[in-house]
């Protein structure tokens, strides 16, 4: 991932925006803006010492359509700046890794983003068999980051610290280089996530569902947010668009709003769902220029969402099944088409 010095023609573009991130209140101080080749800004992941473009691109919708719009789109994504690449072991039964994995072989691009993807195993065994799947497929010798998927049930964390555990096998990945940095994931309940964060180990990410609705109901951004930035850990955001799309559908939030919205916060960075060239373009124009929420814009917003959001029926990752992946429903013992 390289950094350059900025291009007069974007000058004027990039001092506006690094006069804007440093007037405002993110709970932690900016000290300096920087951007990559592809004029999209750049913040660090936590303490790790990286920085990481502030959109990701989401593996499980870019790798959604045939694999050659999915190739082609992923290419695209990491030539226009998107250095912060997602995926996970269950995206599309393997699908995502592989068709990534091309992607950033056939392109050579490998050494030019910061790969993550998940862990769905919760045993030391079952975490051994999905690192090799997913370094396989990925077509790579090592990842920046892994992640434990879906951290969603009560039981999660005391599972994989368990004796043969899967942070067991985590632990010896890193030791031998095949993974940088290690992190959770989790859309279910912020005390479940705070209950990873009471375990024994120094987490150097985590990734949550943050977006205009979550600020009134069951909130990582109240909750987990700011233990992430006392501790130093990046704070990775998902979900910004409810999952589905329907805060911007339903609800009629304008998607620039949605997204400038989770921006202001003091994330690292925002995974996004893009799965065709037009998202692509509509969510570069609105991180390349975007411009921090003031107090009374963020304040605005949470007026107008409060009554939509406070039964959940936009964050229904929270509250119900239906978004559960079939791989951890399964390890739990539910069914694996659950009713709403």
């Amino acid at each position: 991932m390289r950094e350059n010095v900025p291009t007069p023609n974007r000058r004027e573009f990039l001092q506006a925006t690094a006069a804007g991130l440093a007037a405002t209140s993110l709970s932690r101080p900016v000290n300096a803006v920087t951007f990559n080749e592809g004029g999209l800004p750049l913040r660090p992941l936590g303490k790790t010492g990286e920085k990481v473009s502030i959109l990701g691109l989401g593996g499980f919708h870019s790798t959604s359509n045939t694999e050659a719009e999915s190739i082609k789109l992923i290419r695209r994504a990491v030539d226009e700046g998107i250095t912060f690449l997602d995926n996970a072991w269950d995206y599309h039964d393997g699908g995502a890794e592989e068709r990534m994995g091309k992607a950033l072989h056939e392109g050579k691009l490998r050494d030019r983003v910061f790969l993550m993807t998940k862990c769905c195993g919760r045993t030391a065994k079952d975490a051994q068999s999905n690192l090799d799947d997913s370094l396989r497929r990925l077509r790579t010798d090592h990842l920046d980051l892994w992640q434990f998927h879906e951290i969603i049930y009560d039981n999660d964390p005391d599972w994989i610290f368990d004796s043969g555990g899967a942070l067991e096998f985590a632990l010896k990945a890193k030791e031998q280089g095949k993974v940088r940095f290690l992190g959770f994931t989790g859309h279910k309940d912020p005390s479940i996530h705070l209950k990873m964060l009471s375990k024994p180990y120094d987490w150097a990410t985590v990734q949550m569902p943050l977006n205009v609705m979550d600020s009134h109901f069951r909130s990582f951004q109240h909750h987990v947010l700011p233990e992430l930035v006392k501790r130093g850990i990046g704070p990775i955001a998902m979900k910004s668009l409810g999952g589905a799309g329907h805060i911007v559908d339903v609800a009629g939030v304008p998607v620039e709003d949605a997204l400038r919205y989770v921006l202001s916060l003091p994330i690292s960075t925002l995974v996004s769902g893009i799965d065709s060239d037009k998202v692509l373009d509509q969510n570069l124009k609105i991180a390349r220029n975007f411009q921090p929420l003031s107090a009374e814009e963020k304040a605005s917003i949470e007026a107008k969402t409060r009554k939509l959001a406070g039964d959940g029926r936009f964050e229904l990752f929270k509250s119900s099944k239906i978004y559960d992946g079939k791989v951890h429903r399964i390890q739990h013992g539910f069914a694996t088409d659950p009713p709403a």
